[in-house]
């Protein structure tokens, strides 16, 4: 953590602005307006629950969602954290009021190989800040990764929403030792798919099945951000 707190002060430039100095500037982090609301895409696949999103995936999120997956930049989870934990408590707040148990956080879990790749999961990086931020503002909440993705799974990235909702139909499975963790526990709580970005659904629709399958089904699904691909309401 002290080190992901000394790249976020020292990176080399903003990833917002490139003004040099802090990897994620004061300026663009003060200009940052997040505004949760249900983000659903459009068409929805089947049984997807209300999204939520922090805010729309372009500009300096987008640039700073990128940088933290895809460049390694992990002190960017911190601020994207941020995001989450505000669209969290907004979205539970429409949907479940009062809450009347803990906060079970979820990332949609990446495949082995990318995370190999990448030497990181950065949705779980992101969902853990997320917890720690909602606990800080009387949400009690723990991220649980409770989800792995089957052999198979092809990556995404350019993938139209049908192939997305093909390549992704029973890719995900939950970690049976975590299961059964939370089993013993018997406590009851209010269970959240987290991801960083909602384009076409399928991934969160697919995250949600596999949890109701098992006895757990989410409240909502809530990301940092979410593409145009979506109508603001349904």
């Amino acid at each position: 953590m002290l080190d992901d707190f000394r790249d976020l002060l020292l990176g080399s430039t903003c990833v917002g602005c490139a003004r040099p100095g802090r990897l994620w500037c004061v300026a663009c982090a003060e200009a940052l307006d997040p505004r949760p609301r249900p983000a659903w895409p459009s068409p929805a696949p089947p049984g997807l629950r209300e999204p939520w999103a922090a805010t729309e995936y372009a500009g300096p999120v987008r640039a700073m969602i990128l940088g933290h997956k895809e460049h390694g930049l992990l002190a960017l989870a911190t601020p994207l954290g941020e995001l989450l934990a505000v669209a969290v408590a907004e979205a539970l707040a429409a949907l479940v009021s009062p809450l009347a148990a803990p906060l079970l956080l979820v990332p949609v879990p990446s495949r082995s190989r990318t995370v190999r790749q990448r030497g990181h999961a950065p949705t779980t990086r992101l969902t853990r800040v997320a917890a720690t931020r909602l606990t800080e503002l009387g949400f009690p909440a723990r991220c649980e990764p409770l989800l792995r993705t089957r052999p198979g799974v092809a990556d995404q990235s350019g993938l139209d929403a049908d192939a997305r909702a093909v390549n992704l139909a029973g890719a995900f499975r939950t970690h049976a030792p975590s299961l059964r963790a939370l089993a013993r526990s018997g406590r009851a709580v209010h269970v959240v798919v987290c991801d960083d970005v909602l384009t076409t659904g399928a991934t969160a629709a697919e995250a949600q099945r596999a949890l109701r399958s098992v006895g757990l089904p989410p409240v909502a699904v809530v990301v940092v951000a979410a593409t145009r691909r979506r109508r603001p309401t349904r």
